[in-house]
């Protein structure tokens, strides 16, 4: 269903409108990024001298998790590309990546029976050298994890919670505007479904659930979410959903959720 646009959502329910936040949503075509650009499964713009991420979580493969695997991209994201309040002061480029094997056990941080991942923020204008040519993985699971190289389009929304999170006067009126545009069944309204950057996780899986940062104790916020995708080639949980949560004064601080 077609999502109507907020300005429709907010003349129907006005009183959604403090709980919206910032979202962009990301459609991939398979292509050639390079290392300068936003791209999902594509090249990162890495320091030569910095050490490429791998996981030594025991895999689906090696029982000891030796050795330890290098890490393959995810996605990477430019901030001329992606605005938004999700962005920590001075820098503009963030890098995902994640282990290409399947794991029993999670890593630190983790969902079980995720993919063990990695985030970096970095500031485009400090990096020099770049790496040319990163590890391969020792192994890999090829059909899961490796992603297909893609090129990214945005679109800007704002994002509403899902129902559990909204105070409970609202549920009846928010049911009948789920109703109301999408008649044909699902919630075009508050499960924005895709890859994101921002915006609301949803919950019609599990019961909501809330992350604390184990620094300062603060609440972890959506910062992004990677779909099980055909076209990427990536495929987590049951077609489900991976969650980044991040902290917003320790942004290096992060769970990864499976839905």
């Amino acid at each position: 269903m077609q999502r109507p646009p907020v300005d429709e959502i907010l003349r129907i329910m006005p009183e959604l409108e403090p709980y919206g936040r910032d979202a962009v949503r990301i459609d991939a075509e398979p292509g050639m990024p390079g290392v300068r650009d936003s791209s999902l499964g594509g090249p990162l713009l890495w320091p030569r001298d910095e050490p490429w991420p791998a996981c030594s979580v025991p895999d689906d493969f090696e029982p000891s998790g030796l050795p330890p695997v290098s890490m393959v991209p995810v996605a990477q994201i430019f901030a001329r590309d992606v605005p938004g309040p999700w962005w920590p002061e001075g820098l503009d480029v963030l890098q995902i990546l994640w282990c290409p094997n399947g794991h029993d056990e999670s890593a630190p941080n983790q969902a079980p029976d995720s993919p063990a991942v990695a985030l970096r923020w970095r500031r485009e204008a400090d990096v020099g050298d770049v790496l040319a040519a990163p590890p391969k993985p020792a192994r890999q699971d090829e059909d899961f994890y490796v992603l297909t190289p893609c090129t990214i389009t945005t679109e800007p929304i704002v994002d509403f919670p899902f129902r559990e999170e909204l105070p409970e006067d609202l549920l009846p009126r928010l049911r009948q505007l789920v109703e109301r545009t999408s008649p044909g069944g699902g919630d075009v309204i508050t499960r924005v479904s895709g890859w994101k950057v921002g915006g609301w996780p949803t919950w019609h899986l599990t019961g909501v659930n809330s992350f604390g940062c184990e620094v300062c104790g603060r609440m972890l916020v959506l910062l992004f979410t990677i779909a099980s995708d055909d076209t990427v080639g990536t495929t987590v949980g049951r077609f489900g959903e991976l969650r980044l949560f991040v902290c917003p004064d320790h942004p290096g601080e992060f769970m990864a959720d499976l839905h």
